[in-house]
C-alpha cells in the first residue's frame, strides 16, 4: 500500500484531497502535516512513497521544504510531486528545479487525481 504524506497548511485542502484518494479504486495510506517543518520531520520519521507538497506556505515555503528532503540521504528518492495553486509563467519549472518530480494544478481534478498520484509513484520505479 503507498504512503502519501499531504503537506498542506489549508485544511480545506486536506480534506478535499483525503476524501478524494480514500474514495478511489486504490488503497493509499495518507498521512497529513498542517506545515512544511512538521511535514519534513513526519518524513524524516517514517518515509512516504511520495510526498504531495504544497507550495505557498506560511513560514516556510514547499520549495524551501523540498530542498531540505532532498538534503536528506534517506529521503533522497521520495517522489515529491507539488500541488499547488502557483500557475504563473514559471512556476512548475520552479518547482521542478527545486527537486519536485511532478506538478499537480489545484483546484484538482477529483476524477484525475488518483492517477496522477500512481503515475508518479510508479515513475519512481522506472
Amino acid at each position: 500500500m503507498p504512503r502519501i504524506l499531504y503537506i498542506e497548511d489549508n485544511r480545506d485542502n486536506r480534506i478535499l484531497v483525503r476524501r478524494i484518494l480514500m474514495a478511489s479504486d486504490y488503497d493509499f495510506q495518507l498521512d497529513e502535516a498542517e506545515s512544511a517543518l512538521e511535514g519534513i520531520n513526519k518524513a524524516r520519521q517514517n518515509p512516504p512513497d511520495l510526498i504531495l507538497m504544497d507550495i505557498s506556505m506560511p513560514e516556510m515555503d514547499g520549495l524551501t521544504a523540498t530542498g531540505r528532503i532532498r538534503r536528506m540521504p534517506e529521503l533522497q528518492n521520495t517522489v515529491i510531486v507539488a500541488l499547488t495553486a502557483n500557475a504563473m509563467n514559471g512556476d512548475k519549472e520552479r518547482t521542478l528545479e527545486a527537486g519536485c518530480d511532478g506538478y499537480i494544478r489545484k483546484p484538482v481534478d477529483v476524477d484525475k487525481l488518483p492517477d496522477e498520484i500512481l503515475y508518479y509513484l510508479r515513475s519512481r520505479h522506472q
